[in-house]
């Protein structure tokens, strides 16, 4: 290095030395003057958390722990529910309420309105609140199950926090609904049991790759064994359960044979597969879910595995060539208006995920099931042009 060039450096170091020597660090301009000795509330008011910061709950709503706190009312619960010792495949999901509620971070009450639904659930007059997980036993699958129904049972005989308000078919119920977080697909098998003792049958609207009504696995020799995420709802139209009047939507899975398809007959589904909306187009998808089900008390159950890997990779069971967020989003949102009873989203499982992607894409669905229920019926198609004051 030449004598300049050092020289150059040390009148640098020099001079910039010298400018903290003269200007003390105490004397620099405060961001808010006047307020030098006061509390955080005095000087910058209310402690709101920030996107990526503050407890986890989904999309920073009211955290409570309905199970144990019998006073808590609400209209709509959001509820975790981490089992996952029912898959055939990849275990992980029950970190799924997790990812869900950390992919949902940016989401909040504040800023829920959307474009394509033309509301926002939180400002509805409905009273939405996450109520934690079920402790769920990861060591007992037939205790997990029970555990999950009594749970669900428990929050479902709760009065609404603003009857007036809800879903005028299920104000004349007198019960809120909820919104459950899995966890793998097993999860509705005891959910489907508590609705039974309020509704009776309902019908399904089952978004998955596969059928879920298989039978029995090979291996399973145990009444307990039985019971797996690939065979629920077999054993739910058992136990009369659900109607033959439900749906799936999205299935693309490999099969044993025809054979399998006359058992998913019987068990009460029509079927949509993946190809359809190729064929068929999203409105004729809508319109035949929308017919199948009809005005009976309907229960909406989205496996994340609808949507093809390469847009949601965290899942148990992944099958390549599904529908895209933005498919499977259009066709919730012409849904609206049906005498919804509850919903769920399941199967991910974040341990398979890539920054995120597959529990922000579960979080958006949520907020969309949220603007399904207090929806009167599917929103009109946007004109091209900005949006109003008045539409906020």
């Amino acid at each position: 290095m030449s004598r300049l060039v050092t020289f150059s450096l040390l009148a640098l170091i020099t001079s910039v030395t010298s400018v903290h020597e003269q200007v003390p660090f105490a004397d620099f301009k405060r961001p808010v003057q006047g307020f030098e000795d006061v509390t955080w509330l005095e000087k910058y008011g209310s402690q709101i958390d920030q996107p990526f910061s503050g407890p986890l709950s989904f999309s920073h709503l009211p955290y409570t722990r309905c199970l144990e706190n019998e006073d808590v009312d609400f209209d709509i619960a959001i509820l975790g529910m981490p089992f996952d010792t029912g898959v055939t495949y990849r275990p992980g999901a029950r970190f799924g309420p997790y990812a869900i509620r950390s992919g949902s971070r940016r989401q909040r009450e504040a800023r829920g309105y959307t474009m394509s639904w033309s509301n926002n659930p939180y400002n509805s007059g409905l009273k939405i609140i996450d109520c934690g997980d079920v402790p769920v036993s990861p060591f007992d699958n037939a205790l997990a199950v029970d555990q999950m129904e009594v749970a669900y049972s428990t929050l479902l005989k709760r009065t609404p926090a603003n009857p007036t308000q809800a879903n005028q078919a299920l104000v004349s119920a007198g019960h809120p609904r909820i919104v459950s977080l899995g966890g793998d697909h097993t999860i509705v098998l005891p959910v489907l049991r508590a609705l039974n003792k309020i509704y009776g049958q309902i019908s399904v609207i089952h978004f998955d790759a596969h059928l879920d009504t298989w039978g029995t696995y090979p291996g399973s020799i145990t009444e307990q064994s039985r019971v797996t995420h690939g065979t629920f709802f077999y054993l739910a139209q058992q136990e009369g359960l659900i109607s033959n009047t439900s749906i799936h939507a999205g299935i693309r899975c490999k099969l044993g044979g025809e054979v399998d398809l006359e058992d998913d007959q019987a068990v009460g589904f029509q079927l949509i597969s993946t190809d359809d909306i190729d064929d068929m187009g999203i409105p004729t998808i809508i319109q035949r879910i929308r017919e199948r089900v009809g005005d009976s008390p309907v229960y909406l159950s989205l496996d994340i595995d609808v949507i093809d890997p390469g847009l949601a990779p965290a899942t148990g069971t992944p099958e390549a060539g599904g529908w895209t967020t933005r498919e499977v989003k259009r066709i919730i949102r012409g849904l609206a208006g049906l005498n919804f009873v509850g919903a769920d989203i399941v199967e991910v499982a974040p341990a398979y995920d890539n920054a995120e992607i597959t529990g922000i894409a579960a979080a958006d669905l949520v907020h969309d099931f949220l603007s399904m229920f207090v929806s009167e019926k599917p929103p009109a198609p946007r004109q091209v042009g900005p949006v109003t004051r008045d539409e906020l």
